[in-house]
């Protein structure tokens, strides 16, 4: 079998207009197939130079396959089970910063760049107040993009048409506009010109993002079947599901140089993402969250199975239908495809979602990710949604640590399992309700609306004393 190479597997050279900060999984499975999607469907003409993010990266082994790679696509797609194969070729040049210092910058003085892409985890775009010495490689991804971008506004002496198009995929809120302010500050900090902050806002342009895509990574369990598969030995395979979602911010210069709309995938630019975002929350990753505590007390292990289940499954569509797609600002048709969409990627053969693995920090997801749909519900109707406190009632026998005979390995902050440990010394249902409902420390408000504190002590009755599934199908009306 031959290597994957591009002496094996010949390909055309394209300028490099991208520069992207991050080798991993993600994006070479996301961003760097949409890219690749462009360009054979001649409506960009890229390559990509990846910069290794952190001291220890894959720049040198994805160089060794000269950049090449199979992304494998798998799930569900309109009902009918999918499964693609496609090798990337669009990764032209790989750079470690900390030992390429100077091949890095030299990319600043290059006509042909137009984009910079970005996704160093959540973590990644924060200031770093000692990143004060560029004459070496910056720490942080804000100090490597602030000296790349001095050396360009220096080679090209401030010309305001070689400003980029810079478009961060980090999973934090405003991801472009928090890019910029911490670059600002750490300018400021290194006691750069005003000139050149100037140029760095104006000439420049940041996009805020949400990207949406489950990816697995290297599939260890079928590689070497792919490999045959495809006729190539490949060690830098990358699993995805099918769906895929990029919403951006409108930008006239990013919708100029990156008009990833213009092909066939679920690529939008949108005024404010702000719905959007609004929407994954709330529907994702609040079905997750409520998913868990009822799915695994009524002894189902992983999201497939859940979402398979009669009862687990209807209470989720359920919930989704009734209190939180009414609490998001979208047109109906597009709340309909998109929640579909959720569900079939639960279902996805191919993907094993331990639903102990979303239980960590379960009591934070609670909060961040149902709180605002019961907040809102609320603010609409008037009224407490029923689903989400049934799945608050679950979550807290669920921190009762037991299933069954068996012991649950609870994960959460220190803290917040010292608060459960403690109010499991109680056994009157009607005061845990209270303590839980009340504890403002945790909710960031109090959720002693209405009668709310008797129907959660009724519920957490119900499931502790019949258990999960006679509770659930009690709420069910079955």
């Amino acid at each position: 079998m031959k290597d994957l190479n591009r002496t094996n597997y010949p390909t055309g050279k394209r300028p490099i207009k991208v520069l992207q900060f991050g080798e991993g999984n993600f994006l070479r499975a996301f961003v760097d197939w949409i890219i690749q999607d462009l360009n054979d469907n001649g409506i960009m003409n890229a390559d990509v130079a990846v910069v290794q993010p952190t001291f220890q990266g894959r720049a040198a082994d994805l160089a060794e396959q000269d950049g090449l790679y199979t992304v494998c696509l798998e799930g569900i797609d309109n009902g009918k089970k999918v499964q693609i194969r496609e090798v990337i070729d669009v990764l032209r040049d790989f750079i470690n910063p900390y030992t390429q210092y100077e091949k890095f910058l030299s990319y600043a003085a290059s006509g042909e760049l137009e984009i910079i892409v970005s996704n160093t985890t959540e973590a990644g775009i924060a200031l770093d107040e000692t990143d004060t010495d560029f004459t070496v490689c910056p720490k942080s991804y804000p100090g490597k993009l602030l000296a790349f971008l001095k050396a360009r506004y220096d080679h090209f002496s401030g010309a305001a048409d070689k400003g980029l198009a810079i478009v961060p995929c980090e999973l934090i809120d405003h991801n472009g506009e928090e890019l910029r302010r911490v670059l600002n500050e750490l300018a400021k900090i290194n006691g750069m010109d005003s000139a050149f902050i100037d140029w760095l806002n104006s000439a420049n342009h940041f996009t805020n993002t949400l990207v949406d895509r489950i990816v697995p990574g290297y599939p260890r369990d079928n590689a070497a079947a792919i490999c045959e598969e495809t006729g190539y030995n490949d060690n830098s395979i990358v699993k995805g599901e099918v769906f895929h979602l990029w919403v951006l911010q409108k930008e006239p210069l990013v919708q100029e140089k990156l008009p990833a709309d213009r092909s066939r995938l679920n690529v939008i630019f949108a005024d404010d993402i702000t719905p959007y975002k609004q929407r994954k929350v709330k529907i994702l990753n609040g079905s997750h969250t409520a998913m868990v505590p009822i799915a695994y007390l009524c002894g189902i292990d992983t999201v497939r199975e859940a979402v398979t289940d009669e009862d687990v499954g209807k209470f989720i569509r359920d919930m989704v239908n009734e209190e939180v797609k009414p609490t998001i600002d979208l047109p109906a048709d597009e709340m309909d495809a998109f929640a579909n969409a959720v569900m079939e990627r639960f279902m996805n053969p191919y993907i094993r979602h331990e639903l102990m693995s979303i239980a960590l920090n379960s009591t934070t997801k609670f909060r961040t990710r149902l709180l605002p749909s019961y907040n809102d519900y609320r603010a609409k109707f008037g009224k407490s949604p029923k689903h989400i406190l049934f799945a608050l009632a679950s979550l807290i026998v669920f921190f009762r640590g037991r299933r069954g005979d068996a012991e649950i390995e609870l994960n959460d902050d220190a803290a917040y399992l010292e608060f459960w440990k403690e109010l499991w010394q109680l056994s009157d249902y009607s005061k845990m309700s209270g303590i839980v409902l009340s504890a403002s420390e945790i909710w960031q408000q109090d959720l002693t609306d209405d009668d709310n504190v008797n129907i959660v002590a009724g519920y957490i009755k119900n499931i502790v004393e019949k258990g999960e599934r006679a509770a659930l199908k009690e709420f069910l009306g079955e």
